[in-house]
């Protein structure tokens, strides 16, 4: 059944009569069901002001595939100004955990950054009584959320404040690398030629084989071939290195398949799909979100053949650098996690942050706990001895 519960702030009416040029935070509406929304997600999209993890293409199709498998209900949350105007969109879900309703934004784990989508006007001016404003009137909202848990979110985008910083929060547990690209750079400024002659060599190998290319997958049948490789390559390399397959987790095969073959109105799909081929073979596999402006790493993959010896994974980051460098975007990120081959390409650090805020008198202890937890991850994240402590913990547990 839709729904979407309409907030009235106690100060709308004052805001109206003594403020009404201005564009402030005076009604909230809870939606739960994706289409009634989305006129109005469409619309803040076209403002930018937004990570492209927050299309609504994107998270229609993970709410569709993963989210409704895992009992977790849309809330959507619009807020307006008083002539109702469309502000802000929080894209959250909502579900129960330990006895707790929590609303998280939609994505789960395959959003590297969380963000509201904000009106572009609005967004530069938002202010701490504007996110007050929202707080309150999610406090009564019909279908209770205890806690917000808002996760990774990046302090700034497209070189605005995110109005969210204003709330508390905490550094995020682990780091997202990040490399700037300067336009019209030259291509030594992106990856040193002592880097890029090292990847050449090692190239020769590859292109050996017959019928050995860089594709940026644009045809369904393109597509449809690169997902096959990568769901068959990587579960095996995942058990290779005793780690649990994410990929197997009820919907997400279909949720990124979906994403995949969904195309944006301006050309490009939903993900970005970048390979290395042979012939014979797949050999590396990287993909991704794009907005014109950032490329976005999900997920990746290489092949299990001795073609794996060649750097086959390194050789394309380096493809894709200079992909979009040539498009102009002016800056690349390959994800959460601090893994060794990131800081080849990646010097600095995306800012991210976490905001547990409790909405309810019982979400207060569960907002404690959970800022806590994360506080603890990234202790342990951020000390080599308690990391290595971890993974052999892991490790054990795992075997």
């Amino acid at each position: 059944m839709t729904m979407a519960a309409v907030i009235e702030s106690p100060t709308a009416a004052a805001n109206a009569c003594t403020r009404s040029s201005e564009r402030r935070i005076a009604h909230v509406e809870v939606f739960h069901d994706l289409h009634e929304v989305e006129p109005v997600w469409r619309g803040l999209e076209t403002s930018q002001v937004s990570t492209p993890y927050q299309r609504f293409d994107f998270l229609s199709a993970w709410q569709g595939h993963v989210g409704t498998r895992t009992n977790l209900q849309p809330c959507v949350i619009v807020a307006r100004d008083a002539e109702r105007r469309p502000l802000m969109l929080l894209p959250l879900a909502a579900g129960a955990e330990n006895g707790v309703r929590v609303a998280r934004f939609m994505g789960g784990k395959h959003t590297t950054f969380n963000m509201a989508l904000w009106q572009r006007d609005f967004v530069a001016s938002a202010t701490q009584a504007d996110l007050d404003a929202l707080l309150r009137g999610l406090r009564d909202v019909p279908a209770r959320i205890d806690v917000l848990a808002l996760t990774r979110q990046p302090r700034r985008w497209r070189d605005l404040q995110n109005p969210m910083a204003l709330l508390p929060g905490q550094p995020s547990a682990n780091g997202c690398p990040l490399m700037t690209m300067a336009p019209g750079a030259a291509p030594a400024d992106r990856i040193s030629n002592s880097f890029r002659r090292r990847l050449r060599s090692k190239e020769r190998k590859l292109q050996a084989l017959p019928g050995y290319r860089y594709c940026v997958a644009t045809t369904d049948t393109e597509i449809t071939r690169i997902c096959d490789a990568f769901f068959t390559i990587k579960p095996l390399r995942m058990a290779a290195q005793k780690l649990p397959n994410v990929f197997a987790d009820p919907g997400v095969e279909d949720f990124l398949r979906t994403a995949c073959l969904t195309p944006l109105p301006d050309g490009g799909h939903v993900i970005e799909i970048h390979a290395l081929e042979c012939d014979a073979e797949v050999i590396a596999i990287f993909a991704g979100v794009a907005d014109g402006e950032r490329f976005s790493m999900m997920f990746n993959t290489y092949t299990l053949s001795d073609s794996a010896h060649y750097s086959p994974g390194l050789i394309l980051m380096r493809d894709i650098v200079d992909h979009y460098a040539e498009r102009g975007y002016t800056s690349l990120d390959l994800g959460i996690g601090s893994d060794d081959y990131k800081r080849l390409f990646c010097k600095d650090d995306e800012p991210i942050f976490d905001s547990y805020l409790p909405l309810t008198t019982r979400g207060r202890m569960a907002a404690l706990g959970m800022s806590s937890v994360a506080r603890a991850k990234r202790l342990v994240k951020q000390t080599p001895a308690l990391k290595r402590m971890a993974q052999t913990l892991r490790g054990a547990l795992q075997r």
